[in-house]
């Protein structure tokens, strides 16, 4: 048996720090008791007073959460649907072209990496990229800019999550369905959509927070009456950190956290539910 590094303990520790300190300086700083203009380098003792009204109408963060709730569940659930059903249907398109040329499936190959290319693009091109497009149809900057934007890197996250939970269902079950008498389209409500609907609800969490985190493509896109709360934090820190955004920081990360939490506990149900599937399906057979 290979004998582990003793450095290995101690480098994983650093890496640790580095990539978690940030983030504990600012949830600390967000219940700093200090009210001065030093309130963002000493720290004096716990508070709840930069909670205490951080969504009220005077500071703006209520509006700018509201406009990213909305841009984010319209992005969402259009991406829902296109990366649901694109990875069924480049998975049957492959199912059935088992015996085409080379050619063709090369074709898929190709049409799957560009699939995946709004997500390896840096953000900057991509927002750039909107930008001109945007500009060259005359569409005016705003929510309908953010949210066909944000479809373009939530669908590969669902497709991707989607993609590999039908890799690992048996194509049996759906031609089972269709002997029975079912059409394609209730065959693939009845059968295969209900098998896949934790991966598409564990896909739709991760596209979710990605758009309310978004900031680079939101920036380039984003129209006057139109603020997001990214931006809006973005705004607020041009004149320093102060323990409020902290705080707005803070419930962010709280937020994200949850969001992936839940998206884990579904796609473990769902594995529990596939194992409880397949036992029962050998015990039939």
């Amino acid at each position: 048996m290979k004998k582990r590094s003793a450095f290995a303990p101690v480098y994983l520790a650093l890496v640790l720090i580095l990539m978690y300190l940030p983030i504990l300086v600012v949830v600390l700083f967000s219940f700093n008791g200090d009210s001065s203009r030093n309130a963002a380098i000493t720290f004096s003792g716990f508070s709840l007073q930069w909670y205490a009204g951080l969504f009220s109408p005077e500071k703006g963060y209520s509006d700018a959460l509201m406009t990213s709730l909305r841009i984010a569940l319209l992005s969402v659930t259009v991406s829902s649907v296109l990366g649901t059903l694109g990875a069924v249907g480049m998975l049957r398109k492959k199912l059935k072209s088992s015996l085409l040329a080379r050619a063709g499936n090369a074709t898929l190959s190709l049409f799957e990496q560009m699939t995946m290319l709004p997500i390896m693009i840096p953000e900057i091109i991509l927002g750039i990229a909107f930008l001109a497009l945007f500009s060259a149809l005359r569409l005016p900057f705003g929510e309908l800019t953010l949210v066909l934007s944000h479809i373009s890197f939530c669908v590969p996250y669902i497709y991707i999550t989607v993609k590999s939970r039908l890799s690992t269902l048996d194509p049996a079950l759906n031609e089972a369905a269709r002997d029975l008498g079912a059409s394609p389209v209730r065959a693939f409500m009845t059968v295969t959509l209900p098998l896949i609907a934790p991966a598409v609800i564990s896909g739709s969490l991760l596209a979710f927070a990605m758009s309310m985190d978004d900031f680079v493509i939101s920036f380039f896109v984003n129209g006057a009456q139109t603020t997001t709360l990214p931006l809006k934090v973005y705004s607020s820190v041009k004149v320093g950190v102060t323990p409020s955004v902290n705080a707005l920081c803070t419930v962010m990360l709280g937020v994200a956290f949850l969001i992936v939490a839940l998206g884990q506990l579904i796609s473990a149900g769902g594995a529990r539910r596939r194992k409880r599937q397949d036992a029962m399906i050998r015990e039939a057979t």
